[in-house]
């Protein structure tokens, strides 16, 4: 259990957290949520320690084993596979490696053997023979091939890096099992894999996710990060949204009722307090008055920026068809004579565990990328418009947010530009920065704020969640549910393809594609079968 004990904690005169007074118990996964910059992440590390408190304690039950999965993916790149995993249980591993060493000795000396002996029995009490065989079944079930346990991890991909640092965490059983961000970079099958694993788990877990479907499949509670304060609520993720929305509606309308009692008793005392036969009554409505309080209704402080694609001219019959495509890349087939069309209507979500196989084919219907052979052919009055997973040739200029949307839209009036940006959350002088400095999510809103001004009528995307907080990955859901036109777009986020395709393609990994017109659940019941 962990107990946190009216913490505060302030980095020079701005307050990040406030008296706050939390329990955590096992059994149960708990969701941290918040806007970015709320300090999601900084409460995790003060959990861990690596922070320590302004005021306020931190209490931990004794003996008990905290986890916490790290971000630094090159961290271990010289180490294998395998063996970063066993690193998860910290004392287990240092007995590995020093019996390894006294084996190893030359000499070998009668304080080495009896230390040999110890080193055996702890070695056996912790159940270390299994060890190995646990953690490449671990690696195995979050989807790394049983080929690359024994690699170094700089040699290995980077989608597989997040998955073996994920199973680093999970190794040891801990008692605290503290995941920041952990469906990053996770296909289907491993994400899956972790709920499951996560609704079953014991112990205590708390995660900061953007994963809408995640934070609703295994949380039993969410706790909010707002105005420097961190409330916990029952229930997932929708409940905790909808139960708040309510209670904001309800103090809404109760002010509202409030007010109107106000304005009647005002105007009462206007019209009576003069009349010496109604002042007692006007002084008694005065007093009612006084003791009238209107509950403070503190907007959330987090914020949804406007996206909404509109198309300024529709296409014709012929949209888009693929025939025969294909794609090489260092020898090896990622596509493999793939054909589709699309038609009307169409929202696509194409998944697989090859992520490189569904860029390369973007990249392809945007003729950025030569193909081998086959052919891929726009209808005349198709308008796409691109997000790339990889935006870098976007941000290299040193002009400002202006200047670069400018070309785009608004190039006339700038008072109209401004305020398209203010309603993607750029405000004020912010929309002068430069392109060189901006975040990953600044330039993720930059990206989407150019596709809007394009008009398109066709959409791809390509993994356009990542760096996008809550409210930003919820806009664009509800954006492109609107969209009148066609849209392509690969992503791991569930809710948002599950809510908004219709049809999915799936790229296996010889390069060949199945194509079902179903939505994602129903996909993904039908694969289970």
């Amino acid at each position: 259990m962990i107990s946190v004990n009216n913490v505060s904690l302030s980095f020079g005169k701005r307050m990040l957290f406030e008296n706050v007074n939390l329990k955590f118990t096992d059994g149960n996964c708990y969701g941290l949520i918040g806007a970015n910059g709320a300090g999601k992440t900084t409460f995790l590390k003060l959990l861990t320690g690596e922070i320590d408190t302004t005021k306020g304690e931190i209490i931990i039950s004794k003996g008990s084993r905290l986890a916490y999965l790290e971000q630094d993916h090159y961290k271990y790149d010289e180490d294998k596979v395998i063996d970063v995993v066993l690193k998860g249980n910290a004392k287990l591993y240092e007995i590995m490696m020093e019996k390894d060493r006294l084996y190893n000795k030359s000499e070998f000396s009668d304080e080495d053997g009896i230390r040999l002996g110890n080193l055996e029995a702890e070695f056996s009490e912790m159940d270390g023979w299994s060890a190995e065989s646990d953690a490449t079944l671990l690696l195995s079930n979050l989807g790394i091939p049983p080929e690359v346990h024994y690699s170094l991890m700089k040699d290995i991909q980077n989608s597989y890096k997040v998955k073996v640092l994920l199973a680093k965490a999970l190794f040891q059983n801990p008692d605290i099992l503290l995941l920041d961000e952990p469906t990053n970079n996770l296909d289907i099958e491993a994400t899956e894999w972790l709920e499951e694993f996560l609704i079953n788990y014991p112990n205590t877990v708390i995660v900061v996710s953007h994963d809408r479907h995640f934070l609703n499949k295994v949380c039993t509670h969410i706790v909010d990060i707002d105005y420097s304060k961190i409330q916990m609520y029952v229930g997932n993720y929708d409940f905790w949204y909808e139960s708040s929305e309510l209670l904001q509606k309800q103090i809404r309308d109760q002010n509202k009722k409030k007010e109107e009692k106000i304005k009647e008793l005002k105007d009462f005392i206007a019209r009576f307090s003069a009349n010496a036969s109604k002042s007692r009554q006007a002084t008694s409505r005065k007093k009612i008055l006084d003791k009238i309080e209107l509950e403070e209704v503190i907007p959330s402080s987090r914020k949804y920026p406007f996206i909404d694609f509109k198309i300024e001219t529709m296409h014709g019959k012929d949209i888009l068809r693929v025939k025969d495509l294909v794609y090489e890349e260092e020898g090896h087939r990622l596509l493999d004579k793939i054909s589709f069309d699309i038609q009307k209507g169409d929202k696509i979500a194409f998944i697989g565990t090859n992520n490189i196989a569904k860029t390369a084919l973007f990249n392809i219907i945007m003729h950025e990328l030569k193909f081998k052979s086959g052919e891929v052919l726009f209808g005349k009055t198709i308008k796409p418009s691109y997000f790339p997973i990889d935006n870098t040739n976007y941000f290299k200029e040193d002009i400002s947010i202006m200047d670069f949307l400018g070309r785009y839209g608004y190039q006339d009036d700038p008072v109209a530009l401004r305020s398209f940006l203010g309603r993607m959350l750029f405000k004020e002088d912010e929309v002068f920065k430069s392109l060189k400095v901006l975040s990953g999510g600044e330039k993720a809103r930059v990206m989407l704020s150019k596709m809007m001004l394009e008009h398109p009528n066709f959409l791809i995307l390509d993994e356009p969640t990542n760096h996008l907080d809550l409210e930003s990955i919820t806009s664009l859901n509800k954006g492109l549910k609107n969209f009148e036109g066609e849209i392509l777009i690969a992503s791991h986020d569930h809710e948002l393809i599950s809510t908004v395709c219709n049809r999915i393609i799936l790229i296996n990994n010889d390069g060949k594609i199945k194509d079902l017109r179903c939505d994602y659940d129903t996909f993904i019941e039908k694969e289970r079968k």
